[in-house]
C-alpha cells in the first residue's frame, strides 16, 4: 500500500515536471514581435516625439465623424495614429450638412491646435 502511493505521488511529481518543461519551451520558441535595433529604436522615439494633433473625417453607419487624431510618420514614411477621439457627429441625412461638417471641422482644427499648443509647453 505504501509503496503503491509513492508511486502514485512520483508519478505527479514527473507530470508536473514534464509540463512546465514543456510550457517553458513552447513559451521560448513563440515568435514574439522582432526587436529593433537600437539605432532605428531611437529614430522611432524621436517620430513619435514629434506626434502631432490633427482634425480628420470618415464615415461609419450614415454619420460623418469629426475625428481628433494624434499621429506621426513613421519610418517607412507611412502616418501612424497614436490616438483618436470623436469630436463631433453629422448624420448624412441633416439637412444641413455641409454648415454642420465645415463649423465641427473648424472647431476641431482649432482644438487640435490648442491641443498641440499645450504639448509643446510640457
Amino acid at each position: 500500500m505504501l509503496l503503491a502511493e509513492l508511486v502514485l505521488v512520483a508519478l505527479f511529481v514527473s507530470l508536473v515536471v514534464v509540463l512546465v518543461w514543456a510550457a517553458r519551451a513552447a513559451l521560448q520558441a513563440a515568435p514574439g514581435p522582432a526587436r529593433l535595433p537600437s539605432r532605428r529604436r531611437a529614430q522611432l522615439a524621436a517620430a513619435v516625439s514629434q506626434a502631432r494633433w490633427a482634425a480628420a473625417h470618415d464615415e461609419v453607419d450614415g454619420a460623418t465623424r469629426i475625428l481628433l487624431r494624434r499621429g506621426y510618420t513613421g519610418l517607412d514614411g507611412m502616418p501612424v495614429v497614436l490616438e483618436q477621439r470623436v469630436f463631433d457627429t453629422v448624420r448624412a441625412d441633416e439637412t444641413a450638412w455641409e454648415s454642420r461638417f465645415t463649423e465641427a471641422m473648424s472647431a476641431a482644427r482649432f482644438r487640435c491646435a490648442y491641443l498641440n499648443a499645450e504639448e509643446s509647453l510640457g
